[in-house]
Order: C-alpha cells, then sequence, then structure tokens
C-alpha cells in the first residue's frame, strides 16, 4: 500500500485495524459516538465491536476491495478524536 499507515494503525488482510482502551465503558462510548457522529458526515462507516472499555475497529471500502484513502483519513480522524 503506497499510503502511509497512521500511528497505532496496522494492516490485516484487506483492512486497517486498531484497538482503543479506555478507563471504563462510558468513556469508551462516548468516544465511539464522537467517532459515529464524525463518520456520519463523511458517509464512511466503520465496522466496530465494543467490549466494556475496549473498542476495536476494522477499516475497509468494500466496493474498492481493500483499504483507500478514505479509510486512512477516518483512521486520522479517530486518532484525533481518541485525543491521539
Amino acid at each position: 500500500m503506497s499510503m502511509e499507515t497512521p500511528e497505532g494503525w496496522t494492516i490485516a488482510g484487506d483492512a486497517l485495524t486498531r484497538t482503543f482502551k479506555f478507563k471504563d465503558f462510558s468513556e469508551a462510548f462516548g468516544f465511539l459516538t464522537r467517532v459515529a457522529m464524525h463518520a456520519e458526515t463523511k458517509d464512511h462507516h466503520p465496522e466496530f465491536t465494543s467490549v466494556w472499555n475496549r473498542v476495536d475497529f476494522r477499516l475497509t471500502s468494500h466496493d474498492a476491495g481493500g483499504v483507500t484513502q478514505r479509510d486512512v483519513d477516518l483512521a486520522g480522524a479517530i486518532n484525533r478524536l481518541a485525543g491521539q
């Protein structure tokens, strides 16, 4: 991939992946809500799972068959929303 992978993210198959851990459920859920609101404005929605204080993301562009600049941009925005 010629695009630069954002800090903390890794390429796993056809996707960018990253796990974020927080103090508790409330903090994780608030973060996930901020991500959802941002993703909606970009019409690019991440795959995620959330278990108590952990949020796991998988970013891929299904129509393109893998990681695109939109995924890289969303990963960067998620990093910023996490305060990184």
